[in-house]
């Protein structure tokens, strides 16, 4: 009765090395053995040391080799799911006329970190990782990381509310900080422009949409400005019928908007006029109000029509003083500003 009673609690108690050293999973075993091996080196041992590495390889390669296996049948079933739902992503966005090309990168993109950071979870489970633990440092890290990188957070979220918002697209003509030129690209942290000299200007995405755009290609028609001026003493309607001509025949322009010259000023030197005139193509309004600038210019030269520039008239009366000095000359001169 006594040795029973000695020995019960100690056959009661379980064994919970085998547990622990399950628990560990493959990697804690990998590291206890190498601290093992470590302690043998420095006291000496050699010959520990070698028995260690060949019973450690071993044993590594029981334990390895079956998590192994099972890795790479999870990583290759989730991977064929992964290809799977991402072709057909792609193909829907591409179908799709609501998404725009931006969006449609934006929403791959998201899609393959998400998954491959899955797969790579499932995948590290197989090794016995602890992988509770280690979303929980990486979300501590995430926190310690947006901090300090407040600036690419903020362009981020700007980079977001223009892929919802849609105030412009890829392929759109758009002037920002006085800078006009295409959208080349739309990133998630950033805005490409190709400007008229065939520049690439990088906007962040805070700058976007913190300031005044202007963007040229949301409606179907654009309309181009040309400003002018004619002396006082010429025609208004002369000025506009000449200029009118120039539009005829051109299948640029809008044919349900046409073209017109407007007064817009009695300026000090010209009465001030402004043409008018649509296009379809909105990429036509940099060289087509250039091509009109010169050909206005020209023809209301041809027609005799002058165009004026600012001069100013000087009047001296009563100036006595200045007889001997000016001599006979006319007491009204005109001087060019």
């Amino acid at each position: 009765m006594t040795a029973l009673l000695q020995t019960t609690p100690q056959e009661a108690i379980p064994d919970t090395s085998a547990v622990a050293a399950d628990s560990t999973g493959v990697l804690g075993n990998l590291g206890r053995e190498v601290g093992e091996t470590g302690r043998l080196l420095v006291s000496g041992d050699l010959q520990g040391v070698a028995d260690r590495i060949l019973s450690g390889a071993q044993g590594m390669l029981d334990q390895f080799l079956p998590a192994a296996l099972s890795a790479l049948f999870v990583f290759l079933v989730f991977y064929v799911v992964y290809r799977g739902l991402a072709g057909l992503l792609e193909a829907s966005l591409r179908r799709s006329s609501r998404v725009d090309e931006g969006l449609q990168h934006l929403m791959v993109r998201s899609f393959r970190i998400a998954a491959w950071s899955f797969i790579a979870v499932i995948v590290l489970s197989q090794f016995g990782i602890n992988v509770t633990a280690l979303l929980a440092g990486l979300s501590i890290v995430g926190i310690a990381v947006g901090f300090a990188a407040k600036d690419t957070l903020e362009n981020f979220i700007s980079g977001m509310a223009i892929m919802m918002d849609r105030p412009f697209r890829v392929g759109d003509f758009i002037n920002v900080d006085g800078t006009y030129g295409r959208v080349q690209e739309i990133t998630l942290r950033s805005t490409r422009l190709r400007t008229v000299n065939d520049e690439i200007m990088v906007m962040p995405n805070i700058a976007m949409i913190n300031q005044k755009l202007v963007n040229h290609s949301l409606l179907p028609s654009l309309r181009v400005q040309i400003s002018f001026g004619i002396a006082y003493k010429e025609y208004p309607a002369e000025a506009r019928k000449t200029v009118l001509g120039l539009f005829d025949g051109d299948s640029r322009l809008d044919p349900n908007r046409p073209p017109n010259v407007a007064v817009t000023e009695l300026g000090d030197s010209s009465i001030d006029l402004e043409a008018r005139f649509f296009v379809n193509d909105p990429s036509l309004e940099v060289p087509m109000r250039t091509e009109y600038t010169e050909k206005i210019r020209e023809a209301l030269r041809e027609a005799e029509i002058e165009i004026p520039f600012p001069h100013m008239q000087l009047y001296i009366d009563g100036a006595d003083g200045l007889k001997g000095v000016l001599g006979p000359v006319s007491r009204q001169q005109d001087t060019d500003d």
